[in-house]
């Protein structure tokens, strides 16, 4: 998104066992993209609640922000 469409900011949304994965990514960009000014701006962090099977269940969220 910041090579090819130029964004200013991009925002990396993971829930439950993907937020490894995001974080992974955030990395990668951050690293390979630190000579354009990319880098971490915010993390936030929180978790969504739902009822599944009459049992009510938490899921963690987590939003990477990356920009100039």
């Amino acid at each position: 998104q910041f090579l090819r469409k130029d964004f200013e900011e991009v925002v990396i949304k993971s829930r439950g066992k993907f937020i490894s994965r995001a974080v992974d990514v955030a990395e990668v960009a951050k690293r390979t993209l630190s000579d354009k000014g990319i880098k971490v701006k915010s993390i936030n962090i929180s978790s969504e609640s739902f009822e599944a099977d009459g049992k009510r269940k938490n899921i963690s969220t987590m939003d990477i922000v990356l920009g100039k």
